[in-house]
């Protein structure tokens, strides 16, 4: 039985449906082979299906595969040898993405800092040479920074010039390997760009700065967004217009990270806020929105915090839902008292269907391991299960197991 997807840019070779190793932690390259033995080929057995390691290295770790004389070969040797495949990479965190605290460090550097372009460029050196016959591959990043932070009056300029550079680049490699590697950048709340319009006002100023430097055509193949289905829902945005928007606008869906975000209908409700208390965790930033049912104005805070919830502004009072950026298993529809957004995630699958080509689609429930009330035993059940629910989203099956 066949449980392969069509590729990107061949409608005839398919590809396994694939799964973000950040959930696991990964220091040095020496970690990876320990940790698809550990979880990604049990993950396969308990999923019955056939599935994908969709990569996170951070800098040290992809710079001792670099470094290393046959490092690159290795690595590819030691996914054949187990029979799995990469053809996506995630370079979003560039340090140690399990550490006590990550955050807003997650954000750093950003993509006006040569480091973001260096390590983005050897990610993509390493997944030209582990993508075997499949002609293209993709590599998810930040959306250039965080709202957060403080930047100068010439950031965007710089962050634009650094990825132009990177589609240069990129290019090259392609010429020399024969492999078309994609950027996609991932809107997150709180980010330089968060919402669709500004994805949009951001890649098209990015887009004439490469017409006018000559290098608009490789600008657009090499460098497009990686569609956060969790990030959109926290925004309030409709996946289908969202989506609608971004190919009228010309700018092509590289990657879609499958996810889900959690959803308090009732505020009010001292049993929802009870048990909103459970994801708040000390280790990710868990933006939080929540949408004005009569004004349509959308409430907005950088971390969700006991202080928070023992206290919500007036404008979060009135409003219903809340959404947290914190992913949940995309299997559930509830989590006790509180929903999950999983009909977002259906209404965007269904929208990303109608497209004229495949992204490559990936799920990315990193925060297993801060679940509330998760048993870390059921890490590989937890995985199987969504990568089970996203084939059968996929398949237009939509029944919970």
């Amino acid at each position: 039985m066949s449980h392969t997807m069509p590729s990107s840019n061949s409608p005839g070779l398919e590809l396994p449906l694939s799964y973000c190793t950040n959930v696991h932690p990964c220091r040095e390259a020496a970690d990876v082979a320990p940790m698809l033995d550990r979880y990604t080929l049990p993950i396969r057995a308990a999923s019955h299906l056939e599935i994908a390691a969709g990569l996170w290295l951070p800098a040290t770790a992809i710079a001792q595969v670099v470094a290393a004389p046959a490092g690159i070969a290795e690595l590819a040797e030691s996914l054949e040898r187990r029979g799995l495949r990469c053809y996506t990479l995630n370079a979003f965190p560039f340090g140690d993405f399990h550490s006590q605290r990550v955050k807003e460090n997650v954000y750093l550097p950003d993509w006006a800092d040569s480091r973001r372009r260096e390590y983005t460029f050897r990610c993509a050196t390493v997944l030209a040479g582990l993508l075997g016959d499949l002609p293209e591959g993709s590599i998810s990043t930040l959306p250039l920074g965080f709202k957060g932070f403080h930047y100068p009056a010439e950031f965007f300029d710089a962050a634009i010039s650094q990825l132009l550079g990177l589609a240069t680049d990129l290019d090259r490699l392609a010429q020399t390997t024969g492999k078309l590697i994609r950027v996609a950048l991932e809107p997150e709340p709180f980010c330089l760009f968060e919402t669709t319009p500004e994805t949009i006002t951001f890649f098209q100023r990015l887009y004439q700065v490469a017409e006018r430097a000559g290098c608009g055509a490789v600008a657009r193949r090499h460098l497009g967004v990686c569609y956060d289905v969790c990030h959109q829902a926290v925004e309030f945005e409709d996946a289908a217009a969202a989506i609608h928007a971004l190919t009228a606008a010309g700018i092509r869906i590289h990657k879609v990270q499958v996810s889900c975000a959690v959803e308090v209908a009732d505020p009010l409700d001292p049993a929802q806020r009870d048990a909103l208390r459970a994801f708040v965790e000390p280790r990710y930033l868990h933006q939080t929105m929540g949408r004005c049912p009569q004004t349509g104005k959308v409430a907005r805070l950088a971390d969700l915090t006991a202080e928070f919830l023992d206290s919500p502004s007036p404008e979060f009072l009135a409003a219903r839902p809340w959404r947290v950026h914190f992913h949940v298993p995309v299997d559930a529809d509830r989590i006790g008292v509180l929903r999950t957004t999983r009909p977002e995630l259906e209404r965007a699958l269904g929208a990303i269907q109608q497209l004229d080509y495949t992204p490559h689609i990936e799920v990315e429930t990193y925060t297993w391991p801060v679940m509330p009330g998760a048993d870390p035993v059921s890490l590989v059940d937890g995985l199987a299960r969504e990568l089970i629910a996203t084939r059968q989203l996929l398949a237009g099956k939509t029944k919970l197991l």
